[in-house]
């Protein structure tokens, strides 16, 4: 997991191909204004999810885990507050992974809870498990989603 600021994103880059058209997407254009849905950027190796949650108490937030995707969150209106835990530590899932839709989720708690705020980013990798949108409100947020490299 990596949490960083949009103005450093040019760091991260490296770690992934995809990553730097997913940051200068989101440098170029005002999100915000942008209604929400689907950007496709490439295909299915990348594209930006825009949604538009409403937030949940942490306790009420399941884990979340992806096999295939990289996820860079990125909330836009609000300070959102983020868990994760090392997948390797969960046990079992509530339900089997679905391979269709890429993701497997948990009940149990996240071991660390933090802030991102409106330009910084969170980017779980497919060994973090993660609980985004905790919180009070409504909340305007991205979601990369970055295959893994072939």
């Amino acid at each position: 997991m990596i949490v960083g600021n949009i103005d450093d994103c040019a760091r991260y880059e490296a770690l992934n191909r995809r990553f730097k058209a997913f940051f200068d997407y989101v440098k170029a254009h005002n999100l915000m204004e942008m209604p929400a849905g689907r950007i496709v950027l490439d295909a299915d190796n990348l594209f930006i999810n825009i949604d538009e949650p409403l937030l949940k108490p942490k306790e009420e937030q399941l884990l979340e885990c992806h096999r295939r995707y990289i996820d860079i969150q990125m909330p836009l209106l609000r300070p959102e507050t983020m868990g994760w835990r090392a997948l390797r530590t969960l046990k079992k899932s509530e339900a089997p992974f679905d391979e269709e839709k890429d993701f497997a989720l948990y009940a149990a708690p996240a071991s660390a809870y933090f802030e991102v705020k409106p330009g910084e980013f969170a980017i779980f990798f497919p060994e973090d498990a993660h609980a985004p949108i905790i919180g009070e409100g409504r909340q305007k947020k991205i979601i990369g989603k970055v295959r893994l490299q072939d």
